[in-house]
Protein backbone atom coordinates (compact mmCIF):
# COMPACT_ATOMS: atom_id res chain seq x y z
CA UNK A 1 0.00 0.00 0.00
CA UNK A 2 2.83 2.36 0.96
CA UNK A 3 4.68 2.44 -2.65
CA UNK A 4 1.56 2.75 -4.32
CA UNK A 5 0.18 5.39 -2.04
CA UNK A 6 3.77 7.65 -2.58
CA UNK A 7 3.52 7.68 -6.30
CA UNK A 8 -0.15 8.36 -6.21
CA UNK A 9 0.41 11.04 -3.28
CA UNK A 10 3.26 12.56 -5.44
CA UNK A 11 0.73 12.80 -8.54
CA UNK A 12 -2.60 14.14 -6.25
CA UNK A 13 0.01 16.58 -4.82
CA UNK A 14 1.32 18.34 -8.46
CA UNK A 15 -2.51 17.99 -9.50
CA UNK A 16 -3.67 20.30 -6.38
CA UNK A 17 -1.12 22.14 -6.22
CA UNK A 18 -1.36 23.07 -10.00
CA UNK A 19 -5.09 24.07 -9.34
CA UNK A 20 -3.96 26.17 -6.76
CA UNK A 21 -1.64 28.12 -8.54
CA UNK A 22 -4.58 28.56 -11.63
CA UNK A 23 -6.54 29.72 -9.18
CA UNK A 24 -3.98 32.02 -7.46
CA UNK A 25 -2.98 33.67 -11.03
CA UNK A 26 -6.76 34.42 -11.70
CA UNK A 27 -7.52 35.88 -8.06
CA UNK A 28 -4.29 38.13 -8.32
CA UNK A 29 -5.67 39.37 -12.19
CA UNK A 30 -9.23 40.04 -10.10
CA UNK A 31 -7.40 41.82 -7.13
CA UNK A 32 -3.71 43.25 -8.55
CA UNK A 33 -2.30 40.91 -5.28
CA UNK A 34 1.17 40.68 -6.08
CA UNK A 35 3.40 37.02 -6.09
CA UNK A 36 4.21 35.83 -2.65
CA UNK A 37 8.09 35.88 -2.29
CA UNK A 38 7.41 33.92 1.79
CA UNK A 39 7.77 30.46 -0.20
CA UNK A 40 11.74 31.61 -1.58
CA UNK A 41 12.72 32.77 1.55
CA UNK A 42 11.79 29.82 3.68
CA UNK A 43 13.08 27.21 1.53
CA UNK A 44 16.85 29.59 1.64
CA UNK A 45 16.43 30.05 5.41
CA UNK A 46 15.50 25.70 5.54
CA UNK A 47 18.45 25.04 2.86
CA UNK A 48 21.18 27.50 4.17
CA UNK A 49 21.05 29.54 0.71
CA UNK A 50 21.88 33.04 0.35
CA UNK A 51 19.04 35.02 0.80
CA UNK A 52 18.61 38.04 -0.95
CA UNK A 53 17.52 41.78 0.29
CA UNK A 54 14.05 43.13 -0.55
CA UNK A 55 10.63 42.03 -1.63
CA UNK A 56 11.43 40.00 -4.36
CA UNK A 57 13.19 36.53 -4.64
CA UNK A 58 14.79 34.06 -7.38
CA UNK A 59 11.41 32.69 -9.46
CA UNK A 60 12.98 29.22 -9.72
CA UNK A 61 13.73 29.22 -5.80
CA UNK A 62 9.91 30.30 -4.89
CA UNK A 63 8.68 28.00 -7.37
CA UNK A 64 10.44 24.87 -5.87
CA UNK A 65 9.29 25.13 -2.84
CA UNK A 66 5.81 26.73 -3.83
CA UNK A 67 5.04 23.26 -5.85
CA UNK A 68 7.29 21.30 -4.01
CA UNK A 69 5.48 21.87 -0.35
CA UNK A 70 2.47 20.68 -2.52
CA UNK A 71 3.60 17.95 -4.33
CA UNK A 72 5.69 16.36 -0.77
CA UNK A 73 1.91 16.82 0.86
CA UNK A 74 0.18 15.14 -1.21
CA UNK A 75 1.56 11.92 0.06
CA UNK A 76 0.05 12.30 3.24
CA UNK A 77 -3.73 12.86 1.37
CA UNK A 78 -2.82 9.91 -0.81
CA UNK A 79 -1.75 7.95 2.48
CA UNK A 80 -5.37 8.83 4.35
CA UNK A 81 -7.16 7.97 0.75
CA UNK A 82 -5.54 4.24 1.18
CA UNK A 83 -6.47 4.13 4.68
CA UNK A 84 -9.90 4.76 4.22
CA UNK A 85 -10.04 8.49 4.83
CA UNK A 86 -11.61 9.60 1.48
CA UNK A 87 -14.13 12.33 0.85
CA UNK A 88 -14.80 16.02 1.38
CA UNK A 89 -14.81 15.32 5.58
CA UNK A 90 -10.87 14.08 5.16
CA UNK A 91 -10.24 17.22 2.31
CA UNK A 92 -11.29 19.29 5.08
CA UNK A 93 -8.88 17.96 7.67
CA UNK A 94 -6.60 17.80 4.83
CA UNK A 95 -6.61 21.64 4.39
CA UNK A 96 -6.22 22.13 8.40
CA UNK A 97 -2.51 20.25 7.76
CA UNK A 98 -1.72 21.83 4.77
CA UNK A 99 -2.44 25.25 6.59
CA UNK A 100 -0.14 23.99 9.64
CA UNK A 101 2.30 23.23 7.45
CA UNK A 102 3.00 26.38 6.01
CA UNK A 103 2.76 27.57 9.07
CA UNK A 104 4.95 26.03 10.75
CA UNK A 105 7.82 26.43 8.28
CA UNK A 106 7.33 29.96 8.01
CA UNK A 107 7.49 30.73 11.99
CA UNK A 108 10.21 28.41 12.78
CA UNK A 109 12.23 29.81 9.84
CA UNK A 110 11.56 33.66 10.96
CA UNK A 111 9.78 34.32 7.78
CA UNK A 112 6.00 34.49 8.57
CA UNK A 113 4.26 35.59 11.50
CA UNK A 114 1.23 34.05 12.84
CA UNK A 115 -1.86 34.08 11.05
CA UNK A 116 -3.85 36.19 14.17
CA UNK A 117 -1.26 38.92 13.20
CA UNK A 118 -2.28 39.16 9.46
CA UNK A 119 -4.58 41.41 8.02
CA UNK A 120 -8.07 39.90 7.50
CA UNK A 121 -8.16 40.01 3.52
CA UNK A 122 -5.03 38.15 3.29
CA UNK A 123 -5.89 35.32 5.88
CA UNK A 124 -9.43 34.86 4.09
CA UNK A 125 -6.97 34.62 0.28
CA UNK A 126 -4.24 32.15 2.19
CA UNK A 127 -7.45 30.29 3.53
CA UNK A 128 -9.56 29.70 0.36
CA UNK A 129 -5.96 28.87 -1.96
CA UNK A 130 -4.74 25.97 0.49
CA UNK A 131 -8.72 24.77 0.87
CA UNK A 132 -8.99 24.64 -3.09
CA UNK A 133 -5.39 22.88 -2.32
CA UNK A 134 -6.49 20.13 -0.09
CA UNK A 135 -9.19 19.45 -2.27
CA UNK A 136 -8.39 19.27 -5.43
CA UNK A 137 -6.02 17.14 -4.51
CA UNK A 138 -8.00 14.89 -2.10
CA UNK A 139 -10.25 13.99 -5.24
CA UNK A 140 -7.73 12.99 -6.93
CA UNK A 141 -6.46 11.10 -4.08
CA UNK A 142 -9.13 9.96 -3.31
CA UNK A 143 -10.00 8.44 -6.93
CA UNK A 144 -6.76 6.85 -7.31
CA UNK A 145 -6.92 5.12 -3.96
CA UNK A 146 -10.40 3.95 -4.59
CA UNK A 147 -8.88 1.63 -7.55
CA UNK A 148 -7.65 -0.90 -5.07
CA UNK A 149 -10.71 -0.81 -3.29
CA UNK A 150 -12.12 0.10 0.13
CA UNK A 151 -9.39 0.95 2.89
CA UNK A 152 -9.08 -0.75 6.03
CA UNK A 153 -11.23 2.16 7.76
CA UNK A 154 -13.87 1.65 5.25
CA UNK A 155 -13.93 -2.13 5.56
CA UNK A 156 -14.39 -2.05 9.49
CA UNK A 157 -17.25 1.11 8.67
CA UNK A 158 -18.85 -2.10 6.77
CA UNK A 159 -19.21 -3.92 9.65
CA UNK A 160 -21.11 -1.74 11.52
CA UNK A 161 -21.37 1.90 10.62
CA UNK A 162 -20.46 4.27 13.33
CA UNK A 163 -18.90 3.78 16.64
CA UNK A 164 -19.70 0.75 18.68
CA UNK A 165 -17.86 -0.85 21.44
CA UNK A 166 -19.10 -4.35 20.57
CA UNK A 167 -17.14 -4.05 17.18
CA UNK A 168 -13.63 -4.57 17.25
CA UNK A 169 -10.62 -4.63 14.92
CA UNK A 170 -10.57 -6.15 11.21
CA UNK A 171 -8.88 -9.78 11.71
CA UNK A 172 -4.84 -9.28 10.35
Amino acid sequence: MMKRALWEGLVAGASGVLVMTLGEKVEQRLTGRPDSHVPARVLQRLTGMRERPGGRQPVPVNLAMHFGQGVLLGVLRSVMAHAGLRGPWSSAKFAVVRLTNDQILENATGVGAPPTTWPRGELVVDLLHKTVYAFATGVVADALAARSGPGPGQRHAALRPGRHTDVGPLPR
